[in-house]
């Protein structure tokens, strides 16, 4: 089980150096999104590295397939531990980038485990029908892509918790499931539809939590994160 991801939403490396020292060098898994990768660059990575620290680098890529395989390759090279695509960018996107970045792993690393992201958890059914023009439940919209990602070879997916289960029973325990939309009882959801508590998402299955808000905009961040660990299993 995956120590509880907490996501880096910062705008700069000061912020989040500042942030990170409230752990006492305690060696976590963070998440380093578009705000703060855009604004700080590749080198965020290595600094986080020399900290100890695991990294799901989330990008989200979606684009053309040699596009993608290319960043992919790119990628590869910043000894991140995890990164995404969009499921909705198909499966041949999806194959390039796993090519992409198998093709860039230097010789004697790992591979990042490679996801797709399924449907966003800020994502409800409405919005999903009425936007996306995906005329049907927002599980089978997830399933599908999850088997989609499975087929073209990734490792797992971003989804929410109340989908895990379900793609378990689909695809497999070893099919990753990493779950945003986490939040401890009674923190403000803030802009996500699809939430739950790290209880009750080990409860449903799921492989990882990433958690944001919940961690970096507690009063006390080192106190909510030993919290969630404690909920999430003490992973």
């Amino acid at each position: 089980m995956f120590k509880p991801i907490i996501a880096l939403d910062f705008p700069s490396w000061d912020e989040t150096r500042a942030f990170l020292q409230g752990f006492y060098g305690e060696p976590l898994y963070v998440k380093v999104g578009m705000e703060l990768f855009y604004q700080t660059g590749p080198g965020l990575i290595a600094s986080l590295k020399e900290m100890g620290h695991d990294i799901f680098l989330d990008l989200k890529l979606h684009d053309i397939p040699n596009t993608v395989g290319k960043a992919m390759k790119g990628l590869a090279r910043l000894d991140a531990d995890m990164v995404n695509v969009h499921a909705a960018g198909g499966s041949e996107m999806m194959k390039a980038a796993a090519e992409g970045l198998e093709a860039g792993t230097p010789a004697g690393k790992n591979r990042p485990v490679l996801l797709a992201v399924t449907q966003l958890t800020s994502t409800s059914e409405v919005q999903m029908q009425k936007e996306q023009g995906i005329l049907k439940p927002l599980r089978d919209s997830v399933l599908n892509y999850a088997a989609l990602a499975h087929e073209s070879g990734l490792d797992g997916v971003v989804c929410s918790a109340l989908e895990a289960r379900d793609i378990t029973d689909r695809i497999g325990a070893d099919f990753l499931k990493v779950t945003p939309g986490i939040r401890l009882a009674g923190d403000d959801v803030s802009d996500q539809k699809r939430v739950v508590t790290p209880q009750k998402a080990r409860e449903l299955g799921a492989t990882a939590i990433v958690v944001g808000r919940s961690i970096t905009q507690a009063a006390d961040p080192y106190a909510a994160y030993l919290k969630v660990k404690e909920q999430w299993g003490n992973a």
